[in-house]
């Protein structure tokens, strides 16, 4: 792709390190910002470089979070007893718009994953395994997708948590084997919070 101007190539590079954006998508983005407004692009820049600069994790769960504790685990409304275990603020944001699950949730910032070199130590699992300890969590619901990384996963932290009596749950097979929470519909997501099954007992399904 032959570019008229350094300024439009870089930005179009940059544009194309997004996830799903290509640099035909990039290019006609680029474009569409520069026949906008200065103010507007001004707000987006500045927006951008507020999120990098200011965004907190909630020193609770981990969640995406403006201030030290977000405010699903400040609400004292929650269930504080009732812990779901997910991957990314995505799912936070998929389980929440369900509006039927009211405990709190553990971001674990990913899934355990040895071919792309993601092990346990790269996760938030170590400071799920210190609040089990506390002897506050009744339940963990595993709420990670169908994947065999997931499934590694939820085993992994089912075994660093076993002997603590805490119940295990997962949530029940309506979501698809491989897909993920944030593309489940509200409902089926819903139905599969409500309708968890214990830990144990996936096993022996698969």
């Amino acid at each position: 792709m032959d570019f008229s101007s350094k300024l439009l190539e870089n930005a179009v590079y940059e544009m194309s390190q997004l996830p799903g954006i290509g640099k035909r998508t990039a290019l006609r983005l680029v474009l569409h910002l520069l026949k906008q407004p200065k103010e507007r692009t001004s707000r987006l820049s500045c927006a951008l470089e507020n999120l990098r600069s200011d965004i907190k994790f909630c020193t609770n769960c981990h969640n995406i979070s403006d201030v030290e504790l977000c405010e699903i685990c400040a609400n004292p409304k929650r269930d504080e007893t009732l812990i779901c275990v997910v991957e990314d603020i995505r799912d936070v944001m998929a389980i929440e718009n369900t509006s039927q699950f009211k405990g709190l949730y553990h971001v674990l910032g990913g899934k355990i994953s040895p071919m792309e070199g993601v092990g346990p130590q790269d996760l938030t699992i170590g400071s799920l395994v210190n609040k089990a300890k506390e002897g506050k969590i009744k339940e963990l619901i595993f709420a990670l997708s169908y994947t065999m990384e997931g499934d590694t996963t939820n085993f992994y932290i089912y075994k660093q948590i076993d002997g603590l009596g805490i119940n295990t749950s997962t949530i029940a097979r309506g979501i698809a084997v491989g897909d993920e929470l944030e593309y489940a519909d509200e409902v089926t997501l819903g139905r599969s919070i409500l309708n968890r099954i214990p830990f144990e007992g996936s096993l022996k399904a698969n």
